[in-house]
């Protein structure tokens, strides 16, 4: 039951970090990178850009 939860975590983290790289860098290198560090890159992401909005005003 725990290895499922897990395995379930880490590949919603790894298809999260792929989703946000790609969206702010456009390259395959770094999705796929971003990918592996998984949880890593999207809690960098989260504290990096907490004071910048992607909306242009």
């Amino acid at each position: 039951m725990m290895i499922e939860f897990f395995k379930t975590t880490v590949s919603f983290g790894s298809v999260l970090a792929i989703t946000i790289s790609w969206s702010m860098n456009k390259s395959l290198f770094w999705a796929i990178f971003h990918g592996i560090c998984g949880w890593l890159y999207v809690i960098y992401y989260a504290i990096g850009n907490s004071n910048n909005d992607d909306i242009n005003q």
